[in-house]
């Protein structure tokens, strides 16, 4: 009779248990070894890597302007135009400026037509009738005084009153006075002006003078010309219109470019004036060698703060410049520049 193995109602298969605990063991391992993973993974991407300084390019610029207001006659030039070094660039009219040079140049002319009147002394034919005036009070005085020594004589005999010999000499004495005051007015005609009077007309001359060369200095910034070789990059006034004195006409950018950085001083320990940067341009796609040659702190506005948590300090910032040793084509203002380190 065969027999039968039965187990009694509501027993657990023992072996059904361990096929769950297995399961389960090993679903826990795999959720491990991918959290594990993850882990990883997150380390490895969250892990800060090396500061990227990021500078931009630079270049010197200049406003291009004068000292002559009045209206914008023509321009020579056109907004991203090269230009060298005495190219002309605009004209500005000025018509008050024109009169005032006129008016000047007349002032002068009066001038120097005064100081040559004065150095020309009295005209000759006042001269000459004064030196007649004093001849004639010449022979009055000697007439005078040969009739006042005959009376003189004649009231020694006796023969006339006192009051003819002094009649006489009051003749002779007021003669005497007259030729005094004729010789004085023809030497003063002989002289002319007096030296006073000449320094005085020779300063007025000088003064118009000035005055023209003002106008003159002021009329040369007429035509304005650039002062170096650049790139016109732009130009404010259109043609007629007004401006005024010192008011920029246009910006030139000088053709010597250049980067600058800021950065913290932790990174200057290898960057020091004439240390030779590479550095690379995205926009030009290259890596060039730069020469510093500025170095700057830019204040205390400018640190980088540091927190209490890093336990670390408060590194301030500094500004460098780099210079290629030649150009870089198409390396403009404003093109963003990689720091890439220290060139061995």
């Amino acid at each position: 009779m065969a027999t039968e193995n039965t187990q009694p109602a509501g027993a657990v298969d023992p072996s059904a248990v361990s096929k769950k605990d297995k399961s389960l063991i090993l679903t826990i391992v795999v959720i491990l070894i991918i959290l594990a993973a993850l882990a990883i993974v997150g380390f490895l991407c969250l892990k800060p890597g090396p500061d990227t300084v990021q500078g931009q390019g630079e270049a010197t610029e200049v406003r291009i302007s004068g000292k002559l207001p009045g209206r914008v006659a023509e321009i020579f030039v056109e907004e991203g135009q090269k230009v060298k070094a005495g190219d002309t660039l605009v004209r500005i009219s000025s018509s008050l400026i024109e009169a005032k040079l006129d008016q000047a140049k007349a002032m002068e002319s009066a001038a120097q037509a005064a100081n040559a009147k004065v150095d020309a002394g009295t005209r000759p034919q006042i001269i000459a009738g004064a030196r007649d005036i004093w001849q004639q009070a010449q022979a009055a005085a000697g007439i005078t005084r040969k009739t006042y020594e005959r009376m003189q004589n004649l009231f020694e005999k006796g023969v006339v009153s006192e009051q003819k010999r002094d009649e006489a000499k009051a003749a002779y004495e007021a003669a005497k006075a007259g030729e005094s005051a004729a010789k004085s007015q023809y030497e003063l005609a002989l002289s002319g002006a007096q030296h006073e009077d000449k320094q005085a007309s020779s300063a007025m001359v000088t003064v118009a003078q000035g005055g023209v060369k003002e106008v003159d200095a002021i009329l040369e910034d007429q035509y304005l010309t650039a002062p170096y070789d650049g790139e016109i990059t732009v130009i404010y006034p259109n043609v007629s219109e007004l401006i005024a004195t010192g008011a920029p006409v246009m910006t030139l950018e000088k053709d010597d470019h250049w980067a600058v950085f800021n950065v913290r001083e932790t990174l200057l320990k290898d960057i020091k004036l004439g240390s030779v940067l590479k550095v690379r341009i995205p926009a030009l796609d290259k890596e060039v060698d730069m020469k510093v040659f500025y170095i700057k702190d830019l204040g205390t506005y400018a640190n980088w703060q540091a927190t209490k948590a890093t336990g670390d300090y408060d590194a301030r910032t500094f500004q460098i410049k780099c210079r290629p040793d030649k150009p870089v084509e198409n390396f403009r203002p404003g093109m963003s520049v990689l720091y890439l380190g220290v060139k061995d």
